[in-house]
């Protein structure tokens, strides 16, 4: 991935130089532009031993399988974002079992943390985020979007 960081900063509009990017403040306002990650929750739900999957139905891999996932929004518990992201994408109530790790790669601004739940509630509603919503038998997974899918797996059945 590309840096991000802004050309020009978000208070004054000044342009900003190579050299700003590593002090970080614009040398006009003043302003501090933090380069932070991005910190995304994701779901690997069950239900009587099927693992639900979410296909996306946008990028980055619009029409791959995933896990329910999204952002964390600012101020709320990484748990409750696993909980309110996979209930937004897949009607489903969960209950966090445990974390599988964070993951990211160099470059990347997302980092992705997993968790193991259990499905306690509702039935399947397609998201508006979402093409399709569907429970698979772990040992036949479609095709995952991300990099890091496998190794989440790996921890997860271990």
């Amino acid at each position: 991935m590309t840096n991000v960081t802004p050309r020009f900063c978000t208070a004054c509009g000044t342009k900003r130089s190579i050299r700003t990017y590593y002090n970080k403040a614009c040398p006009s306002c003043g302003l501090i532009a933090f380069d932070d990650p991005k910190v995304a929750v994701g779901v690997l739900a069950t239900r009587r031993g099927k693992l639900v999957l979410v296909q996306r139905d946008q990028e980055p891999h619009r029409g791959s399988w995933s896990f329910p996932s999204g952002f964390v929004d600012a101020g709320e518990g990484l748990e409750q974002a696993a909980i309110r992201e996979t209930k937004e994408e897949t009607g489903l109530d969960v209950r966090i079992q445990r974390q599988l790790g964070a993951f990211a790669a160099p470059g990347d601004r997302v980092v992705f943390i997993a968790y193991a739940a259990r499905v306690v509630a509702g039935r399947i509603a397609v998201g508006r985020e979402c093409q399709d919503v569907r429970y698979f038998d772990p040992a036949a997974l479609p095709p995952l979007a991300f990099p890091h899918d496998e190794e989440i797996l790996r921890i997860w059945r271990a």
